[in-house]
């Protein structure tokens, strides 16, 4: 009877071994996974505020293409008024 009770404790030992083994594994790749993911998230951060810098430069060019611009149209109506 001892036997039985010694082989069922080792048995039910075993499998809650296992069952830790792979609560662990699961655990740790669960972790990397998050720890990637949080990487990736990152990397999206710095590409996405690289993209905002490029977009606010282009749009101050803009700005200033437009302003010369409106400066020389300025500067021939006055022309064009002397002229007249």
């Amino acid at each position: 009877m001892a036997g039985v009770w010694a082989a069922a404790l080792g048995t039910a030992g075993v499998f809650a071994l296992i069952i830790v083994i792979v609560w662990q594994i699961a655990a740790t790749w669960r972790a990397r996974m998050l720890a990637s993911r949080e990487q990736q998230y990152k990397e999206l951060a710095q590409k996405y505020a690289q993209l905002l810098e490029d977009n606010v430069e282009l749009h101050r060019r803009s700005i200033d293409e437009l302003t010369q611009a409106r400066q020389s149209i300025a500067s021939m109506e006055k022309m064009m008024r002397e002229i007249e």
